[in-house]
């Protein structure tokens, strides 16, 4: 059982029956001599009842449970001689049950059919103790008797449940400190070994996992609901840029998940890597998002860093970029934005398909023969560096990079395929 140190002392307070002054007085008076035998028999009905609620390795909580039996029992009593009797001392001790239970990560289910058995055999212990010694109670008075011992009871059960709520609050605020703790030490915020990593994960309740990987996160607007993940996400909602760690990520449905918990949010997946890599994981996911909100990344939901890793890349190096767009797309450039894009996209393709006009047509879901005529326009525009396959990789990128950034001159039909 918890030492008294474990839960905060209570105020001073009393127990209320709502008996009549004179009910059943001189009753309890002369029931105090069964009151052992009484709670002998209602903790043995107990033990019967819920062997589970017992620790065979731990012979204290029998006795602790003999020993609050017969103090419930006795104070009953000696509330029904005196009303004004002093509670305090029963209520730290059911407070203690409950933060027992609580620190034990039990719940209160067996403690409440535990009080349901045990007050019931009061009762009919009592009353019948009571007519054998010559007290003809009126049935009015056993009832108010009966309504009294489970008043008294349920305010026994408040006090467990004050006990239990607060250590299980003290538990919860405990772990969620050793989970920012966590997730600043597997994001290289914090100095830790693979010891004192293994040690907060542990401390955490966070086994660590094979793979995982980093969401960067930002809120679409204002008042949008903290995300709500499983419970095996590690929160990063402390850090000046949210992020959320996720272990085991190729678990099914991961990602589907993901979507319907970050209503509100714009996330950015980084890559699985080994829990040593999560800084960078979170690195990639964040230039991921970055972009995204330039609108150079289609974020309407969720978003797989690895998928757009081209745009990624050359965004770091802007200015290089730029040069080689102006340098390689030249010809393009001054013609009118709503062709210049389809013959850009058309290029694009067509250096993927290696010219064939019947699968670009049926990438861009347009006829052959269109396809055709734009690659004439592009032969009149480009001339021979339109073939040339030494820098086709820099064209490649150009296009690529350019038709991310101006996807705003795309016809309707671009924008779907591209959305």
């Amino acid at each position: 059982m918890p030492e008294a140190s474990q839960v905060v002392p209570l105020p001073l307070q009393r127990i209320e029956l709502g008996m009549p002054p004179d009910c059943a007085v001189r009753i309890a008076a002369e029931l105090r001599d069964h009151v052992p035998a009484v709670a002998a028999e209602a903790a043995g009905r107990i033990e019967e009842a819920l062997p589970e609620f017992l620790r065979p390795q731990d012979p204290r909580y029998a006795g602790a449970l003999r020993i609050g039996t017969e103090q419930a029992i006795r104070h009953f009593l000696d509330l029904m001689a005196d009303p004004a009797a002093g509670s305090s001392e029963v209520l730290r001790f059911w407070r203690q049950v409950g933060a027992g239970e609580a620190a034990e990560g039990r719940s209160l289910d067996a403690w409440q059919a535990a009080v349901r058995i045990g007050a019931g055999v009061a009762v009919e212990r009592l009353t019948e103790r009571a007519e054998r010694l010559g007290h003809n109670a009126s049935a009015a008075t056993v009832a108010v008797i009966v309504n009294a011992v489970f008043g008294y009871i349920n305010q026994l059960a408040a006090a467990v449940g004050e006990g239990h709520a607060e250590v299980r609050t003290r538990s919860a605020d405990t772990r969620s400190d050793y989970r920012r703790r966590l997730v600043d030490q597997l994001l290289g915020r914090g100095a830790a070994d693979a010891k004192a990593l293994a040690e907060t994960a542990r401390a955490a309740g966070w086994p660590l996992p094979r793979t995982a990987l980093a969401v960067a996160l930002k809120e679409r607007g204002a008042g949008a609901h903290p995300p709500a993940p499983a419970p095996d996400v590690l929160l990063g909602l402390h850090l000046p840029e949210p992020c959320l760690i996720v272990p085991d990520p190729d678990g099914p449905g991961r990602e589907r998940a993901l979507e319907r918990q970050l209503q509100g949010w714009t996330a950015v997946i980084g890559p699985v890597v080994e829990p040593a890599g999560l800084a960078r994981s979170l690195r990639i996911a964040r230039q991921a998002l970055a972009l995204a909100e330039e609108g150079l990344i289609d974020a309407s939901r969720p978003v797989v860093a690895e998928r757009h890793m081209p745009i990624i890349v050359m965004m770091q190096e802007r200015d290089l970029v730029e040069g080689v767009i102006k340098r390689r797309l030249a010809p393009l450039l001054d013609i009118r934005p709503a062709q210049r894009y389809r013959l850009a996209e058309t290029l694009l393709v067509s250096l993927e398909c290696g010219f064939n006009a019947t699968e670009v047509a049926g990438r861009l879901h347009l006829h052959a023969q269109t396809v055709r005529y734009r690659l004439r326009q592009l032969g009149d525009l480009f001339g021979d560096d339109l073939h040339a396959t030494g820098d086709r990789l820099e064209l490649h990128m150009a296009l690529h990079a350019w038709l991310t950034a101006n996807a705003a001159e795309a016809p309707p039909a671009a924008q779907l395929r591209t959305g």
